[in-house]
């Protein structure tokens, strides 16, 4: 077989080696070529055109139309350091695609910009007080949750709440789609009673 092998790490590969948490075989192995990439702060460059390419992606994916990057919300995307790099990026423009609100977006980048710590998100998100990881870890799985939900009830909706079309329409198996339903609560609109695997 002609096989071509393509691998990532984010891990210290010499540190990596020295502690022989990688085999050095298997290192010289792989490594006929390296390309090391940069964090995303670091190439900030590139901000407005992977804004730009995960918006037109997005907005495909969820036949939404694209919303805009205003210069407002580039700065505050320009001036984020992206911790999560590309993954968070990606994970930023779906939740301001679904939820549509540029305000809300600027303000998960600067969370202490409206004085409430980001809770704006989620009234149910508690923050510990010194803004620990802990409480920034919830506003991150809050926000998460709510585009989730917003997303399914939308393809719910789409396909006058058809589980297994919006199920398609979500790239996403029919049990998990039923288990987010059970997960979020989410109610049929006309019928006005959570839907179940049984309904």
């Amino acid at each position: 077989m002609d096989v071509r092998i393509l691998a990532a790490t984010n891990i210290n590969i010499p540190e990596a080696l020295a502690t022989k948490r990688l085999r050095e075989d298997l290192y010289y192995r792989l490594n006929a070529f390296t390309l090391s990439l940069p964090p995303l702060r670091e190439r900030k460059e590139e901000v407005p055109i992977l804004l730009k390419h995960f918006m037109s992606r997005m907005a495909e994916q969820y036949a939404r139309p694209p919303l805009p990057l205003s210069p407002t919300l580039m700065t505050a995307c320009l001036e984020y350091p992206w911790p999560g790099n590309l993954r968070e990026l990606s994970n930023f423009i779906k939740r301001y695609l679904i939820l549509g609100d540029e305000k809300l977006a600027i303000a998960e980048l600067h969370p202490k910009a409206g004085g409430n710590g980001g809770q704006r998100i989620d009234a149910g998100a508690k923050p510990g007080a010194d803004g620990s990881a802990g409480g920034l870890k919830s506003l991150s799985r809050s926000a998460k949750d709510e585009a989730e939900a917003a997303a399914i009830t939308q393809a719910l909706e789409q396909t006058n709440w058809n589980r297994k079309q919006a199920a398609a329409l979500l790239k996403i198996s029919y049990k998990a789609l039923l288990y987010k339903i059970r997960q979020y609560g989410i109610a049929d609109g006309g019928n006005h009673h959570k839907l179940s695997a049984g309904a």
